[in-house]
């Protein structure tokens, strides 16, 4: 008998029996999508923790005032701002595995324009903490090194400040009010969206540093040069460590710090923490796909049950035709292509519930979804598999019964 004629017969056979047929199929229906569903949730997951660390930046360094003591009291990092726009231009300057410093200052205020107002952050830098974190303009101009020494009162809003108060008319040339300080809204910066810690990136204003520190925030600092932190941008990926390493000397020297004593500042890799975060993120993925794989085992099990009761029940079947010719072998393709028809139809169908599975997760749940062709695949591969070796047992005992036996069996 060749295939055709043999995956007609098997197809017959499974026909005879619809709904014992679908029921079979489930258990490879759910693990199929479940395998998609879970590979979706994990890769959107991540995708999404990778759109955040880069919204942050490429290759960005932070330094961050640390403790100090008082009187023998151990204060908290940031409790004294340790760090000094001189800091920032020397990193720039000095560390070779360094692109680009800026200091940063940051408070927050309610800003007014017109009848509307809205509560936020406010950045004091330099225009080297645009390109740092790789923010640009939809609207307008970004201030210049020029304006940062002259301190004007200009300023550029991000995305979620700018709607708040302007809504969808353009703000570029209008005046806002900073802590009852006039600025003129130079600029709108791009969207980022949330960060990897949750919050709002487009939510802030950004104004030169040395406008924030001489009219908006330098009220509150005992000194005018001081910054609570710096963002540094090393060269590439691969000199990042080299550029901790500089920096850390660098501002130990600057600051005068003996060997015996601990730093008074602290240096942190954003995008190790982030990675980590991805890293989770993947391994959640897979462990999430390697449990959905059980429920493909439970059903190749129930295929092979299902199969086994078929041969038993088609005894009487199998002698009739090896009696008018059939060989074994034409009895073990029979079987062994009902198996991997069932597995394969439940496969296809499986797909099409995970892709759904997917698409109503990410709507009912907000969560972002990336369905994987790759998952695809597999799971329809392995699905064929299942069928294959679970099949193969039930097969092999129907090509193996005596004719004679089969054709007495009631």
């Amino acid at each position: 008998m060749n295939l055709k004629a043999t995956v007609q017969v098997a197809l017959s056979a499974l026909k005879a029996n619809k709904l014992r047929s679908a029921l079979t199929m489930l258990g490879i229906i759910i693990g199929v999508a479940a395998v998609i569903a879970m590979v979706a949730v994990g890769s959107g997951a991540t995708a999404r923790i990778q759109e955040q660390i880069q919204s942050i930046g490429s290759n960005v360094i932070i330094v961050l005032s640390g403790s100090v003591n008082s009187g023998g009291i151990r204060l908290g990092s940031g409790a004294s701002q340790t760090l000094t726009i001189d800091d920032a231009r020397a990193i720039a300057a000095e560390c070779p595995a360094v692109e680009a410093a800026s200091g940063t200052v940051r408070g927050g205020a309610q800003i007014v324009y017109g009848n509307s107002n809205w509560a936020t952050s406010i950045q004091g830098v330099t225009q080297e903490y645009l390109s740092i974190r790789d923010y640009s303009l939809t609207a307008g101009q970004p201030f210049t090194s020029q304006d940062v020494d002259a301190a004007p009162k200009v300023a550029l809003l991000g995305k979620t400040v700018a709607t708040n108060l302007f809504g969808d008319a353009d703000p570029v040339g209008q005046v806002i009010r900073i802590k009852n300080v006039p600025f003129t809204v130079s600029g709108v910066l791009a969207p980022k969206g949330q960060s990897p810690t949750g919050q709002d990136q487009d939510d802030t204003i950004l104004i030169p540093l040395s406008t924030a520190k001489r009219k908006v925030l330098g009220s509150s600092q005992a000194n005018l040069s001081s910054v609570s932190a710096i963002m540094v941008q090393a060269r590439a990926t691969n000199l990042m460590k080299e550029a901790e390493r500089q920096v850390s000397e660098l501002l130990r020297q600057r600051h005068r710090l003996q060997a015996s004593q601990e730093d008074d500042f602290s240096v942190s890799n954003l995008e190790e923490v982030f990675a980590a975060q991805e890293s989770s993120a993947r391994v959640m993925s897979i462990l999430l796909a390697a449990i959905a794989s059980v429920s493909l085992i439970v059903g190749g099990i129930g295929i092979m049950n299902i199969m086994l009761v078929s041969v038993t029940e088609r005894t009487r079947e199998i002698g009739i035709r090896i009696a008018v010719g059939a060989k074994k072998q034409d009895i073990l393709k029979q079987f062994l292509v009902e198996a991997v028809t069932l597995s394969l139809a439940g496969g296809v169908i499986g797909i099409a519930t995970g892709l759904s599975a997917s698409a109503v997760i990410s709507f009912f749940a907000k969560w972002s979804t990336m369905v994987s062709p790759t998952a695809i695949a597999l799971a329809f591969g392995f699905s064929a598999m299942v069928g294959m070796f679970f099949g193969w047992s039930p097969a092999k005992k129907a090509a193996g019964l005596d004719p004679i036996v089969c054709l007495r069996y009631e």
